[in-house]
């Protein structure tokens, strides 16, 4: 079976072909680091981490781009508040992201281009759109894409011209020598004099600063090429902010822009989207000082990419046990090193479901298949197989033992003296007092395991 992807220019899932053959270029829009990441920001990274993973281990060839935002009204409102440069606010930022990336396991992109870094290809494009007449210079200074006249206008998010602009609220003010139109949008901001001098660029539209949209436009043409495989990034960006980077790159070029369209789903709170501006988020951080980072890991690959996720502790426990089933099968049978086999009928059957626009809920449950079938034949070759498919995942790469016990409150060689305690109070048959130690440990979070070979613990849930 070939892969095959939800693209949502086209509304339906089809095979996948990268134009060349064996490379995949993919785009990701990326983060505007004013901020910490918050856990929706973590679900896109994710997402498109385990996309870029199947891609590799689909035998292809992955240029793999997600960019930065480093130029924006909040970034400058930010810096200001704390008295600090832009470019100091933006290093830290991108400092936490990388930090907090990495903690969930996520790769680094191969390209991760910085907004202010590609200003003047920014401005070659805002030319090319004004030779073309797409773009104009409004009174006030900004100059501005009309949108009506690009005739593939509404095609990603499906939507008539009228349509939008009946659900379009910025008035116009021509006096003010503002849009043309409302539907209309920014893409060079003339400079205000409040501003601070480093989000000002003199170019051939006066000083100002490129707008969010033609960013992503113009790194992913200058990094990837006009036409390329993919391009991926929140639900929510695909009106206006994909909308329009089609509008601009197309316009621009004359050629397609990005031949598959993919969006990851929200992160809900109380049935509403995770969002800063809602003020409903949970930051990275703030998750993991509750919850060790792989099973906010799982939490988010056990649902489809597509789907919204609803987070709350509970989930958050419920995939944290889970996840310690599958490691408990790999601390039973240490797994042997294999290479994967496809035409074994468990991994045929975890390949089906990824290519199957990368279906992560069916391939965790063959994981959960497979650690059963672990615990039965005891199997190092079955336990090896477990391991290697859930590295697609990003997943069950710990040493099973360290992370069953990560969490606890006591440090390994205490717990073994209470567990040599509880071995010599049975042995003097002395059974109250072994269960009194057992209690006194679970209510520490200490769970104690015997079997044939031995007493082991782990870390309560």
């Amino acid at each position: 079976m070939s892969l095959r992807i939800f693209n949502t220019l086209t509304r339906a899932v089809s095979e996948f072909t990268p134009a060349e053959p064996g490379h995949v270029r993919m785009y990701v829009c990326g983060m505007t680091v004013y901020d910490l990441c918050h856990l929706g920001h973590a679900r896109s990274m994710i997402a498109f981490d385990v996309v870029q993973r199947w891609l590799k281990a689909s035998g292809l060839k992955v240029t793999y781009v997600r960019n930065i935002t480093d130029i924006d009204d909040k970034i400058i409102k930010r810096a200001l508040e704390n008295g600090e440069t832009i470019r100091n606010l933006t290093d830290r930022m991108i400092d936490a992201l990388h930090q907090d990336a990495d903690a969930l396991g996520i790769e680094r992109p191969q390209h991760e281009p910085r907004a202010t870094d590609f200003v003047p290809q920014m401005l070659s494009m805002i030319g090319t759109l004004e030779q073309k007449g797409l773009a104009y210079r409004a009174g006030n200074g900004d100059v501005n894409y009309a949108v009506r006249k690009f005739p593939g206008y509404g095609k990603l998010s499906g939507k008539s011209l009228d349509e939008l602009n009946a659900g379009e609220r910025v008035a116009v003010n021509t006096d003010a020598g503002g849009k043309h139109d409302p539907l209309d949008f920014v893409l060079w901001k003339s400079a205000k004099p409040t501003e601070p001098a480093d989000c000002k660029w003199d170019s051939a539209f006066g000083s100002g600063r490129p707008g969010w949209h033609i960013e992503c436009s113009a790194m992913a043409c200058e990094l990837l090429g006009q036409t390329f495989d993919i391009h991926g990034g929140g639900a929510d960006l695909q009106f206006p902010h994909h909308e329009n980077e089609i509008a601009q790159s197309e316009g621009a070029s004359g050629q397609p822009f990005a031949r598959t369209w993919m969006h990851n789903g929200f992160i809900n709170v109380d049935n509403e989207k995770m969002s800063k501006s809602l003020g409903n988020f949970f930051t990275i951080r703030d998750v993991l000082k509750s919850f060790d980072a792989e099973t906010v890991r799982f939490f988010v690959v056990r649902s489809h990419y597509r789907s919204p996720l609803n987070y709350s502790d509970v989930h958050l426990n419920d995939a944290k046990g889970a996840l310690k089933r599958l490691y408990t099968a790999l601390q039973a049978v240490p797994p042997a090193d294999v290479t994967i086999d496809w035409a074994d009928p468990m991994a045929a059957r975890f390949k089906a479901a990824m290519d199957e626009d990368f279906g992560t809920p069916d391939a965790v449950a063959v994981l959960f298949e497979l650690a059963s079938e672990v615990n039965r034949s005891q199997s190092a070759e079955r336990s090896g197989l477990l391991k290697a498919l859930g590295g697609l995942l990003g997943l069950l790469q710990t040493d099973p033992t360290t992370y069953l016990q990560s969490g606890a409150g006591l440090d390994d060689a205490a717990i073994q003296a209470q567990i040599q305690a509880r071995a010599d109070a049975k042995k003097a048959k002395n059974f109250a007092e072994a269960d009194r130690i057992r209690n006194e440990l679970l209510a520490q979070g200490i769970v104690l395991k015997d079997s044939a070979t031995g007493t082991t613990w782990e870390a309560a849930q």
